[in-house]
């Protein structure tokens, strides 16, 4: 009998995203595939997915991130 996939799994989707972006989530998708392949579902599974899926979130926003002069970093309201 097959085992359900994880629900989390689903927060790896990518196809939604710019082409940048989604060449950025993609690798994260990828490794979250290969630890559901490969790792048992156990609670450390979860764990280690929703870790990498904090990490695919921050790698995404990375991306967006605008520059700001550094006058404007150290003093100025967050826009």
């Amino acid at each position: 009998m097959n085992e359900p996939v994880d629900e989390i799994l689903q927060f790896f989707t990518y196809a939604h995203l710019p082409p940048d972006l989604q060449a950025m989530s993609r690798l994260f998708a990828d490794l979250a595939t290969e630890i559901v392949g490969r790792a048992p579902r156990c609670a450390e599974r979860t764990v280690a997915l929703r870790k990498l899926l904090e990490g695919k979130d921050a790698a995404v926003r990375a991306l967006l991130v605008k520059p700001v002069p550094w006058r404007e970093r150290a003093s100025g309201p967050i826009e």
